[in-house]
């Protein structure tokens, strides 16, 4: 690596990741990550959440207000959502993996105490935060991973992934190093933000039961 002034200016969490120790372990070094600037302005890292032996991985794009807070993932309005129409395809919400391909809170902000916005991270930011998503991938090996959204397909699959030309199929191709089954949808805030909020909540039970099938 590049010496340089700080550990974010490589823009790489790989410096950061052990190399054992399982879930836990990565939690607690993931804590400390300054693998890439955003760090500074949020509250905390955001780690994955969920059963190490969980058939699928839910992958979004990065932590939200609510996350943020909180420190863990899928926990705001967008979260309960989800798990909504997990439930409604017929998979257990509470035996998913859920996690972000970025894992600090991008926000921009008027002024101090105004509600902060939501900003989508860079491919360089997603990059960065690549070593945590394949040392979640090695540990929890998920039969299938569901992606959530176009920011975390460009993070998976590179940056011509397209949500809207893949959504509701199977999809197979080699993440880090490892062969895998993935099924892209729409990020659940992208149906809370939808005109026709229910059309778009049943497109994305539509893709979830596709989900669900591949893993019956």
């Amino acid at each position: 690596m590049v010496a340089t002034g700080a550990p974010e200016d490589a823009y790489t969490a790989e410096p950061f990741v052990p190399e054992r120790g399982g879930l836990p372990a990565l939690r607690r070094a993931a804590a400390g990550c300054r693998g890439c600037p955003l760090h500074r302005d949020a509250t905390r890292t955001v780690f994955g959440a969920g059963d190490r032996d969980a058939r699928v991985m839910l992958v979004g794009e990065q932590p939200g207000d609510q996350e943020d807070r909180q420190g863990k993932p899928f926990v705001g309005p967008a979260g309960k959502l989800l798990d909504r129409a997990l439930a409604e395809a017929g998979i257990d919400p509470g035996e998913a993996y859920v996690t972000n391909a970025v894992k600090h809170f991008k926000f921009t902000q008027a002024e101090p105490r105004k509600r902060r916005i939501h900003k989508a991270p860079t491919l360089r930011e997603m990059t960065a935060c690549g070593p945590w998503l394949a040392a979640e991938l090695a540990v929890v090996e998920p039969e299938l991973i569901v992606v959530l959204g176009a920011t975390a397909g460009k993070a998976l699959l590179g940056s011509s992934f397209r949500v809207t030309q893949v959504r509701g199929t199977v999809l197979e191709a080699e993440i880090h190093g490892r062969p895998e089954r993935l099924v892209p949808t729409v990020h659940p805030s992208a149906v809370l933000r939808s005109d026709d909020r229910e059309a778009a909540y049943q497109g994305l039970v539509s893709d979830l039961k596709v989900a669900a099938r591949a893993l019956s």
